[in-house]
């Protein structure tokens, strides 16, 4: 799966594996009818204590080392990954947050997942927090609930973790990976063709 690339490409093999997600059932209307804001629909965040999907990598370290949430020591906390330009910043946090990870493709923040800390948070209050925002999931299953508005993806994944991931950025990178899987699939037919 998609998400299951990233996450694996970020963590390593298991940290935030996932099983196949289940569409939620439609959403009823239950709000009263004097909220207007409740017909229409709400829109993803894109932010968490002011990093904001898009920002660079230099808007980000400013905020880390200002945010007493966040254990940012600069530059040791930034690592390159091996797909071209992409990098990372992973960083400890402290309080509810164990660990943060910051993925950039050339230089903007398109991904952002906050591990949290499971002795001070639980996966109900963090759920009912952001469903009673945003509504209910468009997608659930039992490793993630899902809110999507086209633009951005936020999930809470177990273990207990938030992502957010900028679909314009993400999906450019899977077409870009299908296309190149799909141009190694057509060498190795042929390498195969030559036998």
């Amino acid at each position: 799966m998609i998400v299951l690339s990233i996450a694996l490409l970020v963590f390593g093999a298991s940290l935030f594996a996932q099983t196949p997600v289940v569409p939620a059932a439609p959403a009823a209307t239950s709000a009263p009818a004097a909220d207007p804001a409740s017909s229409a629909a709400v829109a993803v965040p894109r932010s968490f204590r002011s990093i904001e999907l898009g920002m660079s990598m230099d808007e980000v370290k400013a905020i880390l080392s200002s945010d007493g949430i966040f254990s940012y020591r600069g530059d040791p906390d930034v690592s390159l990954l091996p797909r071209p330009n992409e990098s990372l910043i992973e960083v400890a946090g402290l309080s509810f947050v164990r660990r943060a990870f910051f993925q950039f493709y050339e230089g903007k923040l398109f991904v952002m997942i906050f591990a949290l800390n499971e002795r001070q948070m639980d996966h109900y209050s963090v759920f009912t927090s952001l469903s009673s925002k945003y509504g209910k999931p468009g997608s659930l299953s039992p490793s993630e609930s899902v809110w999507e508005d086209g633009t951005t993806r936020m999930s809470v994944e177990r273990p207990l973790a938030v992502k957010y991931i900028d679909l314009a950025v993400f999906d450019a990178l899977k077409a870009a990976g299908t296309a190149e899987s799909s141009y190694e699939e057509i060498l190795r037919s042929e390498f195969l063709g030559g036998f």
